[in-house]
């Protein structure tokens, strides 16, 4: 069976996805969400979702970039499965069909960077997926 994924291009898909994302953005709320994916698809930014039922069940933001240290990748800032379909291989599907986009575009990798205290989503990305660990993200408030 083909899963229903969809690229999110306007308002009205990214707040049909807004219940699921904000279980991972939880200091958002839809009008702050709205602003900020309007600003980052300018540039370059994409969100997709896997439906189920026609309601969305996972979500992932995505970018192409550039850099020294990857190469051509593809970078996920954003992955999350709604709570009431956790453990339904919908995060694998996603993350999935993100690694096929990948490679349609050209790029060498796909990096993600994970909150410190996810620990249930670092098994998933290096037991169930396949991913390395390979830094740390710091960051300063200025």
């Amino acid at each position: 069976m083909a899963h229903d994924i969809r690229e999110l291009t306007t308002v009205t898909g990214w707040k049909e996805a807004f219940p699921v994302m904000k279980q991972l953005r939880t200091h958002l709320d839809e009008e702050q969400y709205v602003q900020l994916v309007s600003e980052m698809q300018k540039k370059g930014y994409r969100m997709f979702a896997l439906y189920k039922n026609e309601a969305p069940v996972a979500v992932t933001g995505v970018g192409n970039l550039l850099n020294l240290y990857h190469g051509n990748n593809m970078f996920v800032y954003d992955l999350v499965t709604d709570e009431a379909g956790r453990s339904q291989g919908y995060g694998e599907i996603l993350l999935s069909y993100i690694h096929d986009l990948a490679v349609e575009l050209g790029c060498a990798n796909v990096v993600l960077s994970s909150g410190l205290q996810r620990t249930d989503a670092h098994r998933f990305y290096e037991d169930k997926m396949g991913y390395n660990r390979t830094s740390y993200v710091f960051v300063k408030n200025v």
